[in-house]
């Protein structure tokens, strides 16, 4: 199995590199060590659902590491607390509960904590499927093994709204209502307006209103934005993996796409590249300087990218998590992933009235079908406006009233059959 695992992978020269690299990694970190020694011929369901139930076992003494690294950590936050507040000197014995706390708190976060969750395992049997169906076509094994193996159910999440009752849930115990969290409108704006002299503002502003992905937004270049027009076209991204990043494709075909801009986010770009612009010419003027005074100079680099640092770099797409989920905590808002910008693109797309078919257009997605069991829930205030809208249609004589308690009885029915 090992074997013709890696010479199937090898022949997949059709996948995009990302791809493949997630593939790669199932093969030689899952796939190999549980199957990779058995023949291909001797592989039967028992031997793949054997290789699932051990991920499960792992996953529950993972859970249980989770478990274990979130008791240390409220301990070590009390053991400090008590330690800060102490009068001073504090007492020796206070520092030593907090010196231990911190111990067993580096301790248990070595521990595996990692949840191989219901999704990826789906992937994981649908690549091990997909190398299967070649050598069943290749007539080196009667069937596909991994048709009959048993995972656990798995539903893509769909978006929730972060309401006033989930918000001060989540204050209070500081647990997520869903995996994928939408802003209100409002949130929308404070997020805006908190961020607003950040460097990153333009690119933040970008993927709420217009839904493009980190990638798309890191990788787009001044040759793809028609500020004439009004238009960007999505033609490349950049991806990363770890610390390497490369150039790549949009993630799907009709990921290659052209997005209309508003008025203010075309002014925002107009500005935007008269500030890159101001900026560059600052940083060679300043290294020039450096050279005349025996200087090492650094040059200015010259990536055709739209966001950029000071010096012409493309951003990392990781650092724009990263950057974004600490504005997040520093202004206190309810967490979103970045990747939850488009979600709520595409909420208040919704909600403004624009046609489910032109938001799969504007996210780049491969069907409307997609988009459409994605965004069936919308915000809040949207919502009590389409439960009003049928009362609104029936006329009545009299306003509602509060039920009177009487019983709609036939005149021909005596008094102890209605009793």
């Amino acid at each position: 199995m090992a074997d013709y695992l890696r010479r199937w992978i090898a022949t997949r020269v059709d996948l995009k590199r990302s791809t493949r690299l997630g593939y790669e990694d199932y093969i030689e970190r899952v796939f190999n060590p549980a199957i990779g020694h058995i023949k291909l011929r001797d592989l039967r369901t028992r031997q793949i659902q054997e290789m699932f139930e051990a991920i499960w076992a792992r996953n529950e003494q993972h859970a249980k590491n989770i478990d274990a690294a979130g008791a240390a950590l409220a301990v070590e936050r009390t053991t400090h607390q008590k330690w800060r507040q102490a009068a001073k000197p504090q007492r020796r014995e206070l520092r030593q509960a907090w010196n231990k706390a911190k111990e067993a708190l580096r301790e248990a976060r070595k521990k595996p904590r990692h949840i191989t969750g219901a999704g990826t395992q789906l992937r994981m049997n649908n690549t091990l499927s997909a190398a299967l169906d070649d050598a069943v076509k290749a007539r080196l094994i009667p069937q596909n093994w991994t048709k009959d193996v048993v995972l656990p159910s798995y539903r893509k999440p769909k978006p929730h709204v972060w309401t006033p009752e989930r918000v001060e849930a989540w204050r209070k115990t500081g647990k997520k209502p869903g995996k994928v969290m939408v802003w209100t409108p409002e949130q929308t704006g404070q997020f805006l307006d908190a961020v607003a002299e950040h460097r990153l503002y333009l690119m933040f502003h970008l993927m709420v209103f217009r839904g493009v992905r980190r990638g798309e937004a890191c990788g787009l270049p001044w040759s793809e934005v028609n500020l004439d027009a009004g238009v960007v076209h999505i033609s490349e991204q950049l991806v990363a993996l770890s610390y390497e990043v490369w150039e790549d494709t949009p993630k799907s075909d009709s990921g290659a796409r052209t997005v209309s801009l508003d008025s203010q986010t075309l002014e925002l770009l107009r500005l935007w590249k008269e500030r890159q612009q101001e900026e560059r010419k600052e940083w060679e003027e300043h290294q020039q300087a450096k050279r005349r005074n025996g200087e090492q100079p650094k040059i200015w680099h010259d990536t055709g990218r739209v966001f950029t640092w000071e010096d012409g770099r493309a951003y990392h797409p990781e650092y724009l998590r990263q950057v974004f989920d600490r504005l997040l905590s520093k202004h206190g808002l309810p967490p979103i992933r970045l990747h939850d910008l488009r979600h709520c693109a595409a909420t208040l797309s919704l909600a403004a009235g624009v046609h489910m078919k032109a938001i799969q257009a504007m996210l780049g997605h491969s069907s409307y079908q997609l988009t459409a069991d994605t965004y069936t829930s919308v915000l809040p205030q949207f919502e009590k406006a389409q439960a009003e809208a049928p009362v609104q249609l029936v006329p009545r004589k009299t306003t509602a009233q509060q039920p009177s308690g009487e019983t709609d009885v036939p005149e021909d029915v005596p008094d102890e059959a209605a009793a």
